[in-house]
């Protein structure tokens, strides 16, 4: 035991000196903590998620642990547009994609919003136990690219529309770090106008302190601007590539304003 003490201690004293004066290795070992801790807390509540299964909900408890988890790894976080917020009915919100870390912006929002659903790709429902915890609380598979993808955000146009749930999508269908929003896809869209739903838009300011080419993993600012929602009512199917658009532009210019701002308070530490 006294052995084992010692080599558990010098493993550790090494990792703490490798995360001081190593960036690659605060990288990786921020990363890990990412991965082990969201694990964690994401299922360690799954036996109270039997209790009311695929409540939006279950997620409360899991939420509140990876907020505390991003605090500790440095990340600090500004909502604004709170008042853009309406629980009285549905929405489909739209976010901007740039890493996994976009755990943590949900993790933000959920307490926030209402009866909140996240559609994810269909790989992460089998990774057990952290996909049967997001199954729990609701989370929506697709394949995407798949034609029951179409099928399966049909279903929750209905719920959007019957049971005010608000549904969250990442439009750009893909993670990236540059400074323009990838186009978006029009699926999301498609869900609103079948819903009768508003869009909502959700911009996340960029990760200046996260560059996964140089291996840099910091500590850094973000800003969360909810926008004002976007009606869809009297929006033909023939208009969609107009509301894409609108909805792009508006986000786009919220990135690069907020992204700005966020990027003299950077900390390499």
């Amino acid at each position: 035991m006294a052995a084992f003490n010692v080599i558990f201690g010098c493993v550790m004293a090494l990792l703490i000196i490798l995360f001081t004066i190593s960036s690659i290795a605060r990288y990786y070992i921020k990363f890990t903590l990412f991965v082990v801790l969201s694990l964690i807390f994401a299922t360690a509540p799954l036996p109270l998620m039997f209790l009311k299964p695929f409540d939006p909900k279950n997620a409360l408890i899991p939420a509140a642990f990876l907020r505390l988890t991003a605090r500790l790894l440095g990340i600090r976080w500004t909502v604004r547009g709170l008042e853009n917020v309406d629980d009285s009915r549905g929405a489909v919100v739209l976010l901007n994609h740039q890493s996994c870390i976009d755990l943590y912006v949900l993790a933000v929002l959920w307490p926030l919003m209402a009866r909140c659903t996240v559609v994810s790709k269909r790989s992460l429902q089998y990774l057990v136990p952290f996909g049967t915890a997001t199954w729990m609380w609701g989370t929506v598979f697709i394949d995407r690219g798949a034609s029951s993808a179409r099928s399966v955000l049909n279903k929750q146009s209905e719920a959007v529309k019957n049971h005010k749930r608000k549904l969250l999508l990442f439009p750009e269908g893909t993670r990236h770090s540059g400074d323009k929003l990838l186009p978006f896809r029009k699926g999301a869209f498609h869900v609103a106008l079948d819903a009768g739903a508003p869009i909502q838009p959700v911009v996340v300011s960029k990760y200046h302190f996260l560059d996964s080419e140089s291996h840099r993993f910091g500590s850094g600012e973000i800003i969360i601007t909810i926008l004002p929602l976007i009606e869809t009512e009297g929006t033909i199917k023939e208009d969609i590539s107009n509301l894409v658009e609108t909805t792009q532009n508006k986000m786009q210019e919220v990135f690069s304003r907020t992204s700005t701002e966020t990027f003299p308070r950077l900390s390499m530490h």
